[in-house]
Order: structure tokens, then sequence, then C-alpha cells
């Protein structure tokens, strides 16, 4: 590891020749200056870690100093040093991006932890990361082959989230490694767990299943709902768990969480499926019963969500909650945001406000279709930062901004997530089986039964019936189904795309996150 270069500037530097013989004991190098003149041209001309600077000097004050220095090199940390306790000092010098503090005198020992902070701070994280998930690597391998049920699930997968998001801070490829390999190991389990109890949780006889995508209103929103009181129901497509937990610092600083949930999305995890029973309150096949004109499969022409707020209508209706005054608001492009900006006040007179923003659906396939976005959002982390990027600017966040001083609930909730796939694997069905890459309806379906969760009857899956023998079948973990016609060109172009409608972590446990106003 290379020496860590300080420059320090203070006028009176004789006095603190044994701080510096201290610190170069412990391997940094010091250069030292005594004006702030000299500290800027050295700044200008030469590559430095910290710089320790004296705040009260004669000729140019530490303060002009800071100011020119990070003119200069704005990520360059600054500690300030100085005998001036007074709070407008303080607020100036922190206005003005400093990294740490000192009060004089100061010992060895303090400016010692200070440089420590901020110089090996990274290394120290990445080393107690990879520390405590060797410990907790044991007790995640037991939980998994431990049988859990959907409760337990939901909570491996959020130490998963965690431990993914740690693991960011830590260098070690190895450790990556081990964390992928176990990610993966989790995926194949929690297929196998999905595929033996799918059927019963969707089954009319059943009372004992995860909150799903069609119980969702019912359970989580239904019951906040108040008259002359506003709730805002948001859904943001295709947001994944991880994805979440890297914009819930932003939603922190106005709204106050409450509750950190997870629920299930039904199969398959797409949005004209997931979607429509989020706001029918009804599985697929029920909704094609009593929406007959509505609904329509894959192969069919024409929307498959454009009923939504139909659906939510009969479905508060359903709840007798008839008299609850509600709007629906659906964002698809950057013009839709901004009408809802200006909309915003406008809809605290509802006692139930629904937004569904399409923003990342969007990203996830043209990340597929545009090649810049392959490079952006290439793997999982990159992925996330796209969408904390996205949301910190979008109208969404300056919508919910304009009314956070408001007395109001919000619940933040998602129909699918989605994975990167990797694998691909062949599937043969006629010319009317659906092109999805993760999931796929149609007669005659060829396909290897190991890599899938078949039903020869939808039906069993609260599924409609499309065709007379139609079956549907769900791929697990990171594969996706190519037909053998041009396999290798289309397993290359879609290889590392992100993809839902199938059988894993990502896509089935999303959260639901309730809020309230500060």
């Amino acid at each position: 590891m290379s020496v860590a270069k300080i420059l320090w500037v203070d006028d009176e530097i004789e006095s603190l020749k044994s701080q510096i013989l201290f610190l170069e004991n412990k391997d940094y190098e010091v250069v030292i200056k005594t004006n702030g003149y000299d500290a800027i041209e050295f700044v200008k001309s030469n590559i430095i870690d910290v710089v320790l600077l004296d705040e009260s000097m004669p000729g140019i004050s530490g303060l002009e100093v800071l100011q020119q220095i990070k003119a200069i090199n704005n990520n360059l940390p600054v500690v300030l040093i100085t005998k001036n306790e007074a709070e407008n000092i303080m607020d100036e010098a922190i206005g003005s991006q400093i990294s740490d503090y000192l009060i004089k005198p100061v010992n060895p020992n303090q400016v010692w932890l200070s440089l420590k902070k901020l110089i090996d701070n990274k290394r120290l994280i990445a080393e107690r990361t990879t520390s405590a998930y060797q410990q907790e690597f044991q007790k995640l391998f037991m939980a998994l082959n431990d049988n859990p049920n959907h409760y337990q699930w939901m909570d491996i997968y959020k130490k998963l989230v965690y431990w993914e998001l740690e693991m960011q801070k830590s260098d070690s490829p190895e450790m990556q490694d081990v964390f992928n390999t176990q990610k993966q190991e989790a995926n194949n389990e929690f297929f196998k767990f999905v595929s033996k109890n799918y059927a019963s949780w969707v089954s009319p006889k059943s009372d004992d299943g995860p909150i799903m995508s069609h119980n969702l209103l019912k359970l989580k929103v239904f019951p906040h709902l108040q008259k002359n009181s506003s709730l805002f129901f948001i859904l943001v497509d295709n947001l994944r768990f991880d994805q979440w937990k890297t914009i819930q610092p932003i939603f922190s600083e106005s709204f106050r969480i409450h509750e950190e949930d997870t629920f299930y999305s039904i199969l398959p995890t797409a949005t004209q499926y997931a979607r429509n029973a989020i706001f029918s309150g009804l599985l697929p096949i029920d909704i094609e019963k009593q929406f007959p004109s509505q609904w329509k499969n894959d192969e069919e022409e024409g929307g498959k969500n454009l009923f939504e707020e139909q659906f939510l209508k009969a479905n508060l209706e359903k709840a007798g909650k008839a008299d609850i005054k509600f709007s629906y608001t659906k964002i698809t492009n950057h013009h839709d945001g901004e009408k809802l900006v200006d909309n915003m006040h406008n809809l605290l007179q509802n006692d139930l406000n629904v937004i569904v923003y399409n923003f990342v659906d969007m990203l996830s396939h043209a990340r597929t279709e545009m090649e810049v976005l392959k490079e952006l959002a290439g793997e999982e982390s990159s992925y996330r930062s796209l969408t904390a990027s996205w949301f910190e600017h979008s109208p969404l966040h300056q919508a919910l901004k304009k009314i956070a001083d408001k007395k109001i609930q919000v619940i933040l909730a998602t129909d699918h997530g989605s994975t990167r796939v990797k694998t691909p694997v062949k599937v043969i069905g006629d010319r009317q089986t659906t092109a999805n890459l993760r999931y796929k309806h149609g007669r005659n379906l060829d396909y290897d039964q190991k890599d899938v969760l078949a039903f020869k009857n939808p039906k069993e899956a609260g599924l409609p019936v499309p065709h007379m023998n139609s079956s549907f079948i769900f791929t697990k973990g990171d594969l996706f189904l190519c037909y053998p016609n041009n396999y290798n060109h289309y397993a290359n172009y879609y290889k590392n795309t992100f993809q839902h409608g199938g059988i894993s972590l990502e896509e089935m446990i999303v959260p639901v996150i309730r809020m309230s106003s500060k």
C-alpha cells in the first residue's frame, strides 16, 4: 500500500514537530507549509491525500484557503484545526465541505484517528464487511437448509440484499464470488419451494399463503384508508427490494418509514398479470371471468393494462369502500411526470391517490435494446445506481417533496421485480407460443423439466386457459428461454439483461413500504 501524503498548513509549525514525527512513525509522509498562499500553490501542482489546515493564520485565513483548495480540487479532504469554537466559524467551515473539525490543542492520537477515518475508511469497512459476512455465511446456509416457510424466505432474501449492498464496500473478489454462489444456491432452493407450494397459495381453498399481488390492497392499503385523510399508493413498476434500499435514504429525508415489508408477486411476474391482479384484487383467471372484455392474453392485440382504474373502483366497492374519493394517475413519460408535479396539491382533496410510475420497467427494457444502457447498467450495482439517480431527479421525487409538509400517508409498492439472466435454455413450441423469455404459454411445449415449473392445467396456477391444451412454464434462477431457431444470436443478445416473468427471489419477493410525512 502506498504511503499517504499529508499537507499540514500552520503558521506555528515549529510547535507541531512532535506531532509530525508521530505521524511519520505511522508511515505518513508529511509536507509542511507555514502560510495559506504556499499551501494553495502546492495543491495546484502536487497530489496529496489530506490537508490539515489551521483556521487562524496571518495574511489569508484558513477558511479562505479552504475555499481556494476546494476550487482546485473539490474532492480533496480538508481537516480544519482551530482554537475558535464560535458557531458561525463551524457553520461556515461545514458549509465549505470540510471533512473533519479539530479543536486546539490537538493530541497526536486525535489527528491520527481523523486521518485513518479519511484515508483508511474504505479499506477498514471492506475488511470488517468481509469478516462479518464470513460469520453470517454459515447462518444463511443453515437457514436455507432448514425448510423455510414463506415468511422465512422473505427474511432470507432481505438478509441477502443486506449483504449484497454491504459487499459493494468490499474489494474482495473472492468474497464476492462466495456471496454470488450462495445467492444462486438460495434461488435454486427458492425455485423448489415455489414449485412445491404455489398451487396451494392460489387455491380458492387456501388461507395460509403469503400476501400476494391479488390481496395486496386488501391487506396492506385499504386498512389505512380514512375519510378526509389523504393516502398515496405509489406503484413503481418493476422495483426490486435492493433498488428500494438504494432509494430509501432519499425517501427518509422527507418521510418517516413505519413499515418496510415484502410480498409475493403472482406468476407470471409480468406487468399485465401482476399489476392487474393488484388493482382488481383478483387472480388472472377470475379477472377474465368477471371482466371478459377487459382481459387480454399475451398473444391478443391491444394494451394489456388499460383498465386498472376500473379494476380499482370495483375492488374498492367489493371492500365496502365505495364512498372513498380516489384518483388514478399513470406516468409513462417525463411530460406526464411534470403534470403530476403541478397537480399534487389538488390530489390532497382525495382520500386515496394511486400513482403508477413506469420508469424502472422502461429502464429494464431499454437496457436490453440500447447499447449505452448495457454499459451503464451492466450488472446489479450499476442497475441500482441508475435507479437511485433516476429517482433523485425524477418528477415523482419532486412531486412527493412538494407535499411532504402535509399530513399524508404514502404506501410504496411494485408489481414485480426482475433478474439478470445469464444462462440460455432451449424451448420448442408452435406458432402460438408466446415470446417471453422467463415464461411461456402455448400448446405442445417441449422443454427440459428441470429448468421450469410447468402447469399443464393453467387453472391450478390461477391463470386463464388461452387455448385448449395450453400450458404455462416458468423458468428459474438466471435462465432464459430461447427457441432453437437462431439460438446463438438470441442467447448472446439477451445474456446479462434484466428480465421478468419467472421464478426468482428478485422477481417474486418485492417491497411494500408504509411511511408518513415527518
